[in-house]
């Protein structure tokens, strides 16, 4: 190839901004802009979402912060979906309004968005464009091809992102599988073909960074989950990620062979079914019976496919787990197969159903126990495969937490990869010309869908409800004359504080002693100031249930005049 032209003021440049997926697991979402700093066009891949933890309280799912890339929206060229993921696409209908540009994604992914859009009720007209697959697209200064890579849902996708400037793979998740049962196996020999092209900058998975040897194959997992089945004495019940629809299969294979039926419970897990019915991935006659039926066949001929398999409380396992689903019920000797890997976070939501289970006396098979599930990310056999097929330039790692992107750096260098260019969400890296480096920062963080809203992650609601879950709230309610002088007793309410102090004083009269206390003493002219009497009481009740209990709850003073 022809040697490139170092950087010149106002001269084209490739740049790579991560706004979400770099420094965490989930919540993916890349840009790539070209032309000169201040003319560029940008495309815009996937945009995910992650879920909440114990530190977002009410929150629905955390959305990343897209005020950067709105801002220049009429130089957005269009958005590239990999693959139907929610870390992936779940952003799309609640943030799209704000972009407005096409949407283009492989039919699965289409259908799966569009059914999404339909059950949430949303009257949102996305503009998706369905492409096939191993298509290519040109969006602006883009010319974007679409290489096939096997994964854990149908139809996962990297791109080959051509510029002037020269190449770019970006893997989104992939691994290495040569029988993935619903989708084609990674196209080993197209990586090589680019490989031999020049790949410049490999943007590459780091989930399994830290793990030796290569991935089990999914056929692997259909055969011991038949051999599970098939020794079962009672009910079988095996819960996997809704999405995984090659799994649904190898379920549902499993039950025919041992003569039991397929019920389906979880609406998630009937959505998919259904986008895979229509796109060819699972034949129109897949057969299974609804959750209705599931008390209609005998103990040792039914097999439940389900989910909640992440301890999500209002889905199908963790009811039935606590005895509360309307149709579902276990019994002692019935067997729950945990067909996944607990994501980091869930552990304690896994670990309860999977006790409450236990207790009823239903056993339980983990993958600690046989190999039922395998990762759809690659481990350190795989990457070093990538890096021989593409040989590229520099490494740019991507789609994990600190430790897995600093490792995945590391163990390329150790392969001979020549370069590694580590970034986090928010930096942004120019790859062409290189040598790659970070030139710049643009804002970045997280929104938050909270009910019908999306809020900012520093507004006052979610900051609030974090304060209410450690230490409660004090209501005090006033009422005043117009000269500043009680009109009648206070009242006070606690809600998450407790009722008497150590001394087993009630603490609401403590409370009530201490605010009367402080509206005594102000001068009769500050009385007539309303504000003035309510900083008062609110900082006397501060000053009281603190002493009182140690801690600082939420207080707030309701004044009434009359």
């Amino acid at each position: 190839m022809a040697q490139r032209k170092q950087k010149a003021p106002g001269a084209d440049e490739l740049v790579f901004v991560p706004l979400g997926g770099v420094g965490e697991i989930g919540m993916n979402l890349y840009l790539y802009g070209y032309g000169p700093s201040d003319q560029r066009k940008w495309l815009m891949v996937d945009l995910g979402v992650t879920f909440p933890g114990p530190d977002e309280p009410g929150v629905d799912v955390i959305l990343p912060d897209i005020r950067f890339i709105e801002e220049m929206k009429r130089d957005l060229v269009g958005i590239v979906l990999t693959h139907g993921h929610e870390d992936h696409i779940g952003a799309v209908i609640d943030l799209w309004p704000r972009l407005k540009v096409p949407v283009y994604a492989t039919p699965f992914t289409a259908e799966l968005l569009k059914a999404k859009l339909a059950e949430g009720g949303s009257k949102r007209e996305i503009d998706i464009k369905t492409v096939p697959l191993k298509s290519k697209l040109t969006l602006g200064p883009f010319a974007i091809e679409l290489i096939n890579m096997a994964h854990s849902i149908p139809e996962p996708t990297a791109l080959a992102i051509r510029t002037p400037l020269g190449l770019v793979v970006h893997t989104a998740d992939w691994k290495i599988d040569a029988a993935p049962i619903t989708s084609a196996p990674t196209d080993e020999a197209r990586l090589r073909q680019l490989g031999q092209e020049g790949v410049d900058v490999l943007v590459c998975d780091s989930t399994n960074a830290m793990r030796e040897g290569v991935s089990p194959s999914e056929e692997e997992v259909g055969r011991n989950l038949s051999t599970i089945i098939q020794s079962a004495k009672q009910r079988v019940a095996v819960t996997i990620f809704a999405s995984n629809v090659a799994r649904m299969h190898s379920v549902a294979e499993a039950a025919r062979k041992a003569g039991r039926e397929l019920v389906v419970a979880g609406r998630a897990m009937h959505r998919m079914i259904q986008v895979s019915q229509e796109t060819g991935i699972l034949p129109k006659n897949f057969k299974f019976h609804d959750q209705q039926a599931f008390g209609y066949f005998e103990r040792n001929r039914v097999c439940l496919l389900m989910t909640g398999s992440q301890g999500e409380p209002r889905a199908a396992l963790a009811r039935v787990a606590a005895g509360e689903h309307p149709e579902i019920n276990l019994a002692p000797d019935d067997l729950v197969v945990f067909s996944s890997r607990t994501i980091p976070g869930n552990e304690k939501a896994v670990g309860r159903i999977q006790n409450a289970l236990v207790d009823q006396g239903v056993r339980i098979v983990t993958d600690n126990e046989a190999v039922v599930h395998v990762t759809g990310h690659p481990r350190r056999g795989e990457l070093k495969q990538i890096y021989e097929w593409t040989k590229p330039k520099t490494l740019v790692p991507m789609h994990g937490e600190a430790r897995h992107l600093e490792e995945q750096g590391r163990y390329a260098l150790s392969l001979g990869v020549p370069a590694v260019a580590q970034t986090r969400n928010g930096k942004m890296l120019r790859f062409l010309p290189g040598p790659v480096q970070i030139i710049d920062e643009v804002p970045s963080g997280r929104l938050f869908r909270d009910g019908n809203l999306i809020v900012g992650d520093d507004d006052g609601p979610v900051r609030e409800r974090r304060r209410l879950s450690f230490a409660g709230i004090v209501v005090v309610s006033l009422v005043v004359g117009k000269n500043g002088e009680l009109a009648a007793d206070p009242q006070v309410i606690l809600d998450g504080v407790p009722a008497e102090d150590a001394e087993g004083s009630s603490i609401a009269e403590i409370i009530l002693d201490e605010v009367e206390g402080a509206l005594a003493s102000l001068p009769k002219g500050k009385r007539r100031d309303l504000a003035v009497v309510q900083e008062a009481a609110r900082r006397a009740t501060r000053s009281a249930i603190g002493n009182a209990w140690g801690k600082k709850p939420i207080c707030k003073v309701m004044l009434t005049v009359v």
